[in-house]
Order: C-alpha cells, then sequence, then structure tokens
C-alpha cells in the first residue's frame, strides 16, 4: 500500500470543518446495515431506524427464534409502508460458531489468574471453574499456549465483559485454562473463539439449512450472510443450496470473513461470492492488533476493484450503552468510507443498544462529511487502470457515465436497468453524486401465471454505496420507444426532485440502452 492511495481531496479548507453537517433525503451515499433485535423491533424504532438511514435489515439467527424474528420482520414492513423508504432483508447464518452454555444465565465472576475449564459436556452448571462449550473436538483442535477469548461479544476494548484464555493442558475432552484477565461473563450464551485455530464443523450447519429453507424461502430474502466462510467451495454449496430452493435463486451471498483461514482464501472467495463482510469482532483477535487495519485496506481496495460490495462491522461499539461515539471511532468510520467500504453494519449498537436510532444517524452524518473529501479523480483513474484495456461494453458505457456526470457537475446519475448490473458498474466508478437506478420489471411465466421480476433487483441495490433504486411501471420495457422511456425518465425526475438532489437548471446524466445501443446523455433540466 503506497501513500498515493490516500483517497483523500486535498487541500481541505479549515472553514469547512465550522459548517454545520446538512441533512437529505439520501442521508449518505454510503449504506447502512442495522442488525434488529429487543431495542429495535418496534414499529416506530424501525421507522426511525429507516428515516435515519438505515436500508439493509440483519436477522442473526445466533440467537433468538423464527416466530420472534418474524414478528420484527412484519413490524419493519409496517415502518417500511408508513416510511415510503425502501428496506432489503438479510439473514444471518450461525455457522461453526462456538458457545459456551449458561443454563442458569446467573454472572460468572472470572478471576485472572485463575484455571477454568472448557468441557463438550453440558450438564454441567457453568460457574467460574467450569465452562460447558457446544463442541467437543475442542480438545484435538487446540495445544498448550494457545490463545481462546470468551465474552458475549468478545474483546470489544472493554474488557470487563469478555476473558483471554490461554490453554494450559488438554486433558481427555476437556480444556484447562488460564484466565489473562478478570471479567464478568453476563447472560445465557457467549461466544468462544479459539484465535488461529481449525474448528472442523461445517460452514452451512443443519440448523442453518432448516432456517433458511423455512424462514428465508416464506421471506423472500434479499442477502444471505454466510457466517465464516472459510473457502470458496462454502459460497458454491450455499448457492446450490439456494437454486434448488427455487425463490432463493437470486439471494446475494455475502462472505463473512471472520479468520485466518478466510483470509488465506480471500481472492478464491471474492470471486464466487456477490459481496464480502468484514467481520472484524473476530478477525480482531485473529490477527494481532497492527495488521488489522493493513488487511481492511487490502480487502476493501480488493472489493472495489471487482465491483464487489464490501461491508465493515464493528465500528461504534461504544454507541451501544453511550449517545456519542469515542473519536477513534468516529475517524474509523470516516476511514472505513475513504478506504472504500459500501456500507457499515452495526450489530450490538442497534440489536441490544441502548439508541439504535441515534447510532444510525450519526452514522451517517460521518459517512456523509466522508465522502465529501473522497478522491474521485485519483480512484477513478486507478480504476481504469485496474480494468484495463479493452474495456468490456456496459464498463465502458458505465465509467463515460461517471466521468460525464463529473465534468458537467451533474446532481444525479439516472440509470435503467433491469437486472440491476449497469447500475452497479456506474457505482462501481464512485460518483459524487447518488445514482438513481430505474429498474424496469421484466415479465416472467411459469406456464401457469405471470409475475413481474424487479422487486430483488431493487432491494439489493440498497447495500451499495451512491445507488438509491426505484421500481418503474412495468409497462414501460427497459429497451423501448423513445416516448416510453421519457415517461419512465420523468417518473425518475419527479423522484428525484421530491428527494431534494435535483434543482431546476440543473444536469442530469442520463443511462439508457436504446434498442440494441446503450446511450449516455446529458440533460439540463428546465424551470
Amino acid at each position: 500500500m503506497h501513500s498515493s492511495h490516500l483517497l483523500l481531496e486535498e487541500p481541505i479548507r479549515m472553514a469547512s470543518i465550522l459548517e454545520p453537517s446538512k441533512s437529505s433525503f439520501f442521508p449518505a451515499l454510503t449504506k447502512i446495515v442495522g442488525t434488529l433485535g429487543p431495542k429495535s423491533r418496534s414499529v416506530e424504532t424501525l421507522s426511525g431506524c429507516l428515516k435515519s438511514g438505515m436500508s439493509v435489515a440483519r436477522f442473526d439467527f445466533s440467537w433468538g427464534d423464527s416466530e420472534y424474528h418474524q414478528e420484527t420482520l412484519n413490524n419493519l414492513k409496517i415502518a417500511v409502508k408508513s416510511t415510503k423508504k425502501l428496506c432489503a432483508v438479510m439473514l444471518d447464518t450461525v455457522g461453526p460458531e462456538l458457545q459456551v452454555i449458561n443454563k442458569s444465565a446467573k454472572a460468572i465472576t472470572l478471576k485472572a489468574d485463575g484455571l477454568v475449564t472448557l468441557t463438550p459436556n453440558q450438564d454441567k452448571e457453568a460457574s467460574s471453574e467450569v465452562l460447558p462449550i457446544n463442541f467437543n473436538g475442542l480438545a484435538k483442535a487446540v495445544k498448550k499456549g494457545d490463545t481462546i477469548f470468551v465474552g458475549q461479544y468478545l474483546f470489544t476494548g472493554s474488557e470487563t465483559t469478555s476473558v483471554w484464555l490461554e490453554v494450559d493442558e488438554v486433558k481427555g475432552d476437556d480444556v484447562i485454562c488460564l484466565s489473562r484477565n478478570a471479567a464478568t461473563l453476563a447472560g445465557s450464551l457467549f461466544t468462544l473463539h479459539a484465535s488461529q485455530v481449525h474448528i472442523d464443523l461445517p460452514t452451512l450447519t443443519e440448523k442453518d439449512k432448516e432456517v433458511i429453507s423455512t424462514w428465508g424461502v416464506q421471506n423472500k430474502i434479499d442477502f444471505l450472510s454466510l457466517s465464516y466462510c472459510r473457502h470458496a467451495e462454502d459460497v458454491r454449496q450455499t448457492r446450490e443450496m439456494l437454486k434448488k430452493l427455487g425463490d432463493l435463486s437470486q439471494t446475494q451471498i455475502f462472505a463473512k470473513i471472520e479468520n485466518v483461514e478466510g483470509l488465506n482464501h480471500f481472492d478464491e472467495i471474492l470471486q464466487e461470492a456477490d459481496g464480502i463482510i468484514l467481520s472484524r469482532g473476530n478477525l480482531g483477535i485473529d490477527l494481532p492488533p497492527e495488521k488489522v487495519f493493513l488487511f481492511q485496506k487490502a480487502a476493501l481496495y480488493k472489493c472495489n476493484m471487482a465491483g464487489k460490495p464490501a461491508v465493515l462491522t464493528r465500528v461504534v461499539d461504544s454507541m451501544t450503552d453511550n449517545l456519542r461515539p469515542t473519536r477513534a471511532e468516529a475517524t474509523d468510520v470516516a476511514n472505513a468510507v475513504l478506504d472504500g467500504s459500501d456500507a457499515i453494519l452495526l450489530g450490538a449498537e442497534t440489536l441490544r443498544g441502548l439508541y439504535p436510532v441515534e447510532t444510525i444517524s450519526t452514522v451517517g452524518r460521518i459517512c456523509a462529511e466522508a465522502e465529501k473529501v473522497f478522491n474521485q479523480d485519483l480512484y477513478f483513474k486507478k480504476t481504469v487502470k485496474y480494468v484495463g484495456e479493452p474495456m468490456t461494453h456496459l464498463e465502458s458505457i458505465a465509467s463515460s457515465a461517471v466521468r460525464a456526470a463529473i465534468k458537467v457537475k451533474a446532481s444525479v446519475i439516472i440509470c435503467f436497468t433491469s437486472s440491476g448490473r449497469a447500475a452497479r458498474l456506474i457505482a462501481k466508478y464512485r460518483p459524487t453524486m447518488p445514482v438513481i437506478s430505474v429498474v424496469i420489471p421484466r415479465v416472467k411465466t411459469n406456464q401457469l401465471k405471470w409475475s413481474f421480476s424487479g422487486a430483488f433487483e431493487a432491494r439489493q441495490s440498497l447495500i451499495v454505496r451512491g445507488l438509491f433504486p426505484m421500481l418503474a411501471d412495468p409497462r414501460h420495457p427497459a429497451e423501448s420507444t423513445s416516448a416510453t422511456n421519457e415517461s419512465v425518465l420523468k417518473v425518475a425526475l419527479d423522484h428525484g426532485k421530491q428527494a431534494g438532489v435535483i434543482k431546476s437548471h440543473d444536469r442530469v446524466v442520463v443511462c439508457q440502452k436504446v434498442g440494441d445501443a446503450s446511450v449516455v446523455k446529458i440533460i439540463e433540466l428546465e424551470d
């Protein structure tokens, strides 16, 4: 990574730092994924989350049953209708997650330098001496000196809620560990992470398969977050499974990179997956602290060049209990944007945090400020150079549309698309203005009934930086006469005006198909 990779506009006017942040219909180009849970499942709170900028709702099946998540989703649908804000649904699998089972749910206090035994015998009561776990192969996987972390949210930096253990001895199926710090473990379930140790469990568990084929199918999920993805084969097998489920054949798979194993196979995973989630919680304890930023920058760069959405987790942990982020966290969010992140994923902050709406709003404002100083010119040149020549037809049109929009200072780019691919390619070049993706529905038939595609494609762009979808009337096809295209364009322009991103005399770049040709045109609006 050379210093020229610093994607920052120069020079920044000091006066601009004192200008108040302006709110708009699109809070930021960078998207926000919110994890829904106890503190964010009422219609009122969900409406607040959507208005503040949440565009993807994540349902984490590590806890809670299908009925609980269904109630939350039903409330989300009511909130979407009342706020008129689109929201995509992401199902997060459990995967080979190791857990400590605390049936009594009493708080467990561990002392520094004390011994604690991890045992697969789940009949034992959890205590400060014994922690029952859900995996009987741990003794075979670890050796003396290995590091194990246990906690509700794994080493957040506030070390009173998670414990750092060092393997002292392996005794049969039990693992005896030395506690490196004092901690109080609260709740009925804590995650266990063995650092840089291969865990011989399938990436997609039987429970995951059941949830996907029932809850996932019933709700036609837009995204599947594949936890603990370690190999490209994990993605291929999951895709095969989704294809067999009919309605989920279009569901996009986001590979969650959580350990060194996934990191080692990153390039192959990126090739197979539709997007990447960098799970910095677990990665942060699998990697030495001084290497975390390096992986973040390298991984985001690779995702950007491949034109695949990259999502970053664990940015404002302290906002779980506080109304303001720390200075380091605020800077971290901005750096995620400058590094090329498409979306920020909020976990505990919205799931059980005290201020879900305020957290989304704060993160959105920081993203919007960082986007103002993002060095688009340098990024554009770098991307064009990486793509090389000859470019594909679509890539050439997409890059030309972005270049034209920047040269004429367009307020917005409007792209007509049916699959969403053209709009995603435009977003890959990171235009400084919003891209309104007009998704034209396509008619499908199974010889028994007609149906329209398009809703999936529209919602799936809600995780891509800078893309804002709207569904067109199905009576107006994407490749059509100029008359019908003009009427769809008018609807898109009205949508932009209503959103406050288009005003009289603004220039707008339009990307559309006319017959077999792809056309980029610049229009200037009248009064």
